[in-house]
């Protein structure tokens, strides 16, 4: 399963996310990246193999950004190369996305958007989606990422993140488990509670449909006719071993009990 962490608040964003990963490197992936807005720019940076050979491409360039978002990929479409690791951006490079999941109907949506004049880069189904957003931007990024949403099929736990609104992250769940972290001031964003444990126990659940808009002041979470929901704040109670094992007492009986799960993303797009 790949990893999700995203963060918008105050404090430097690359250290919370470089964490953010680490924690979640017990899930297995082939490789890393981040995005983040830093002086008015998207700054993208990725490394195929392990974070480490992420960090070393990292500069100066990105350690005044409080907004970004950082993933961990295990290769669905495309080999694990630096150019299909996450995240993807749109022709502009004001958009990036990162992306847990399979979008089914990739292949389609690709064929619409190199007909309006789209450029890829990359042999990934997520890249789709950072085009697709653009195609529908129209001055608010919530309401791009809502209506390319209506177009895909599949599933996904996503992250957006666009220079143009450069204090914002919007997440979407289908199929793929997301949760927000909440803070003071600041405001998290992944795909298992570890990544956000070392700064806070508060948490939000996504659940199917759901569209969620994340500042650093608070958040609104809305289902996919985009009516807003009232959201249950769960407080976690479990220490860091405990929540990277699932609630399973060991490993191994966290992955027996997680085989059907495995096996549904291992066909999905193919016979799902």
């Amino acid at each position: 399963m790949c990893g999700i962490v995203g963060y918008v608040g105050s404090r430097k964003a690359l250290p919370v996310l470089l964490d953010g990963l680490k924690r979640l490197e017990y899930r297995g992936y082939d490789s890393a990246g981040v995005a983040l807005v830093a002086d008015g720019r998207l700054v993208v940076k990725k490394a195929a193999g392990k974070i480490a050979a992420l960090e070393a491409q990292l500069g100066r360039d990105t350690l005044g950004a409080t907004t970004g978002m950082a993933h961990t990929r295990w290769a669905t479409h495309g080999a694990p190369t630096t150019v299909n690791a996450h995240p993807h951006t749109d022709c502009a490079g004001n958009i990036a996305v990162v992306h847990n999941g399979i979008i089914e109907n990739h292949t389609a949506l690709r064929q619409m958007l190199l007909a309006k004049g789209h450029r890829f880069s990359s042999e990934t189904d997520t890249e789709v989606l950072a085009h697709l957003i653009e195609q529908f931007y129209q001055g608010s990024l919530e309401e791009a990422v809502a209506s390319a949403l209506q177009e895909v099929e599949g599933a996904y736990g996503l992250l957006v993140l666009s220079v143009k609104e450069p204090s914002t992250l919007v997440a979407a769940r289908s199929g793929s488990p997301l949760l927000l972290g909440l803070g003071s001031g600041e405001n998290f964003v992944a795909s298992d509670p570890s990544a956000v444990l070392a700064y806070t126990r508060s948490v939000v659940y996504l659940d199917e449909g759901n569209l969620a808009v994340v500042t650093p002041a608070g958040y609104q979470v809305k289902d996919r006719h985009s009516v807003p929901l009232n959201k249950t704040v769960s407080q976690i109670d479990w220490d860091l071993a405990t929540i990277e094992r699932g609630g399973y007492a060991h490993f191994m009986l966290k992955e027996i009990c997680e085989q059907p799960e495995s096996i549904r993303n291992v066909l999905r797009g193919r016979l799902l």
